[in-house]
């Protein structure tokens, strides 16, 4: 059974940064996209950043692009989310999501989620 569990949230001042991992455990597959999506409260899960294996290829929302960098380690099975230049509307919970499948990357339709990490922005 996969397990993801998220770290690395907290408060912080707009403006500032933070950086979220996403720990793996019990994978026997080798998965090609694993993704950060967030949830604020009231509203759908929305895509965050999402990476494939070999981490060359990446994918960034429109409301992240430049401001987030998501990167992993698959020799740790640890996949980052370094989150700079923070704004109040980034304020949610972060959750990490991982398939055996190849699915689309900002789809929701990945096999595996974390109970994720609260990440609140305050003006």
């Amino acid at each position: 059974q996969v397990q993801l569990v998220e770290s690395g949230g907290g408060l912080v001042q707009a403006g500032g940064s933070l950086r979220l991992s996403c720990v793996a455990s019990g994978r026997t597959f080798s998965s090609y996209w694993m993704g950060w999506f967030r949830q604020a409260p009231g509203k759908e899960r929305d895509f965050v950043a999402a990476i494939s294996w070999s981490g060359e290829n990446t994918h960034y929302s429109e409301s992240t692009k430049g401001r987030f960098t998501i990167s992993r380690d698959n020799a740790k099975d640890t996949m980052y989310l370094q989150m700079t230049s923070l704004k109040t509307e980034d304020t949610a919970v972060y959750y990490c999501a991982d398939s055996s499948r190849r699915v689309v990357p900002w789809s929701t339709d990945y096999d595996y989620w974390g109970h994720g990490t609260q990440v609140t922005v305050s003006s």
